[in-house]
């Protein structure tokens, strides 16, 4: 049996690791509640651009905000986001492999985000023209130069981890214009046309439709980082749920032990006492 310190200092141990598990369960699920927000407030922001663009777009052709030149790369180009560190179970690497199933390095370009699956794809050999950090922070993001590299490619299809519940993630795949023809869905339809006719334009019609492409292409691709980073949050509270639940278990545990202990050391004490009495009667 070990000796009364040694399960206090255990006590102490797992009351801190208690502690720590709550705490970090306790911010992710406050991120979690910050991004659905932000998330929301940025669709609403879409619907209002969306309500725009269907009134000035000269064609029927979405240009990827480069207006009507053509792709410079005649390739399809996959995204592919996952988390920065390797605290994210086995959905990078579920992720991963289902992006690897579809690729092929004559057809495809890859551009990563997130450190650890820049590291799985080096392990798996596969080359990747562009790394990007994991935004550190969720408000604010700037996709850039993520646009910028889109803007080259033909189509662009994109790889993330998806929240469906606070204990259930999944993983997608969405084509960039695709998902944005679905959301323009979701924010309606305007019939109301906006033309040369009667409004001036500067510089061009052509040039304010590609300006709202490239900032619905922007909105469009935070939202699917955001999407991402509500997965991997979500993730992180139900690892730390468990953790915390192990660690209750755990504590419980050297509750019963230290009060066993505690126990045994009273009675040697009393068998010390009475044998002690034993000895002076004698």
């Amino acid at each position: 049996m070990k000796r009364l310190n040694d399960v206090i200092a255990e006590q102490q141990a797992m009351s801190s690791v208690v502690g720590l598990t709550d705490v970090f369960e306790g911010l992710a699920s406050m991120r979690i509640a910050q991004v659905k927000d932000q998330v929301l407030s940025s669709q609403r922001f879409f619907n209002e651009l969306w309500g725009i663009y269907s009134q000035v777009r000269v064609s029927k052709q979405f240009t990827y905000g480069r207006g009507y030149e053509d792709a410079q790369i005649d390739k399809e180009l996959f995204i592919a986001i996952t988390a920065e560190g390797g605290l994210s179970g086995d959905i990078d690497q579920k992720l991963i492999t289902w992006m690897l199933k579809n690729y092929d390095n004559n057809k495809q370009d890859i551009i990563i985000i997130g450190h650890h699956g820049a590291l799985q794809l080096a392990a798996a050999g596969v080359p990747y023209k562009r790394y990007f950090k994991l935004p550190i922070h969720d408000n604010n993001i700037n996709v850039v130069p993520l646009i910028d590299q889109v803007r080259l490619y033909k189509s662009t299809t994109i790889y993330y981890q998806a929240y469906v519940t606070l204990m259930v993630q999944d993983i997608k795949r969405i084509e960039l214009k695709g998902a944005i023809e679905q959301a323009s869905l979701d924010a309606g339809k305007n019939n109301k046309r906006i033309d040369d006719e009667n409004y001036i334009f500067e510089p061009s019609t052509e040039d304010v439709a590609a300006h709202l492409e490239n900032t619905m292409m922007q909105i469009t691709l935070t939202q699917t980082i955001l999407d991402s980073k509500l997965a991997q949050y979500a993730s992180r509270f139900r690892s730390m749920k468990r953790a915390s639940d192990k660690a209750d278990e755990m504590m419980k545990d050297l509750n019963r032990e230290y009060n066993r202990t505690r126990r045994f050391v009273a009675d040697e004490r009393i068998k010390e006492v009475i044998n002690g009495l034993s000895r002076v009667s004698a």
